[in-house]
């Protein structure tokens, strides 16, 4: 099957483990997630060939997401909304401590805790959204009328795919520099987990929930 012309959110979706390809190549599958493999891989310089040869190398699609609205809602939140909640407190107290005990080297991540507290409170207020109106919303089978709410929704995906590309400048890409103390290569961990796990849970949303409400 040519993937050319499916774009790079439809290709997450049919072939799951296209995101780890993704990923690799700094592909934005869950916020731009519409564009064509072909566009994704001219703009960034890619053989598109062998982009290609790499996704269908994948194995069979396996079972990533449950296929019921009500199941894939219940692991969205149990899988991402409780695991963010857990981990992003932690990564920014590590952040704080970094910054402050090494704020006169050169490449300290200088301002990674505000821009961590930031992204933090807005997530929290849009899973709150989803938790309270959106997802019982879902489930008591409202349709065109969530179009709106959904559209706002992956605005904030939208933006928050920005913070997530400053937090890669800021870190440079999650490579510890070389002397960093044990507290700061736990800070790197930490937010390339937070990365991959928005990824996967924008995607989750933006590319399977969404689309059975649109």
């Amino acid at each position: 099957m040519s993937l050319e012309h499916l774009s790079v959110g439809e290709i997450a979706v049919i072939l799951p483990g296209a995101t780890t390809v993704f990923r690799r190549h700094k592909i934005d599958f869950c916020c731009k997630g519409d564009v064509l493999l072909a566009k994704e891989a001219e703009s960034r310089g890619l053989d598109l060939s062998a982009l290609e040869a790499e996704l269908h190398a994948l194995e069979a699609p396996g079972d990533h997401a449950p296929a019921e609205t009500a199941d894939l809602i219940a692991h969205i939140v149990e899988r991402y909304h409780k695991v963010h909640r857990r981990e992003f407190p932690e990564v920014i107290a590590l952040a704080r401590r970094v910054e402050s005990v090494h704020r006169d080297r050169a490449d300290c991540p200088h301002g990674l805790a505000n821009l961590l507290s930031d992204m933090f409170d807005d997530l929290e207020d849009h899973q709150h959204k989803e938790e309270a109106v959106l997802f019982p919303a879902m489930l008591n089978g409202i349709g065109p009328a969530l179009c709106g709410p959904i559209s706002r929704m992956m605005q904030d995906h939208d933006d928050l795919g920005a913070l997530l590309a400053f937090m890669a400048e800021l870190t440079d890409d999650f490579v510890v520099p070389d002397g960093a103390c044990a507290t700061w290569r736990a800070l790197y961990a930490g937010c390339s987990k937070l990365d991959m796990d928005l990824r996967e849970h924008v995607h989750l949303e933006n590319n399977i929930l969404f689309q059975r409400f649109l």
